[in-house]
């Protein structure tokens, strides 16, 4: 029932962003509209904007759905750009209404997540610390949101197909040698 819940919550919700902005949505307004209990609500949410975290990261899981590899990343990013596509009417709401700062930190931790995975994989056979590691899928991950963030912002207009080909040309083996150029960093500091 739980899942249920949640997930009756979240169609209220993007419902009602058709015709409202989130700044205007209340509890009762999403309660009444799929026919649960206030009690409901807050046993599985704080608030509307832990609602709206919730929705975010479950598309995200959902648009992803495996898609965390260097030979699979480019259609895990082709579709995190169809699902915020799918879901327009709440990101655009979410992002003009929330703060364009939500939108940034569900988008950071997705890219994350994705670039990470690749780069784990890509370092199998490295002595990377998990700090270097960590500092690489961070590095990447702030121009795959600024790419994603700057589409949101002019609409959602531009073939989001054309700027994850783009991505790709700009990242081809780029991850691989920031791999090599810190794996090389990190052999010349232990010579020393």
């Amino acid at each position: 029932m739980s899942n249920a819940t949640k997930t009756a919550l979240e169609a209220s919700l993007k419902n009602l962003l058709l015709h409202k902005k989130i700044d205007k949505i209340t509890i009762s307004d999403l309660t009444s509209d799929c026919g649960i209990s206030r009690m409901a609500f807050y046993y599985h949410f704080k608030d509307i904007y832990d609602l709206v975290e919730w929705v975010c990261i479950e598309d995200g899981k959902r648009a992803l759905q495996g898609k965390k590899t260097y030979d699979t990343w480019q259609e895990g990013m082709l579709q995190v750009f169809e699902a915020v596509l799918e879901n327009k009417p709440f990101i655009q709401n979410v992002y003009h209404s929330i703060s364009r700062e939500k939108i940034e930190n569900y988008l950071y931790r997705l890219t994350f997540n994705l670039i990470s995975d690749v780069v784990e994989e890509k370092c199998v056979g490295t002595r990377l610390t998990q700090e270097d590691k960590a500092f690489i899928a961070e590095f990447y991950k702030f121009g795959f949101v600024g790419i994603m963030l700057g589409w949101i912002d002019r609409g959602m207009k531009d073939d989001y197909h054309e700027l994850v080909e783009r991505m790709s040309i700009t990242l081809h083996g780029n991850i691989t040698n920031s791999i090599y150029n810190f794996a090389q960093n990190n052999c010349s500091h232990e010579g020393k």
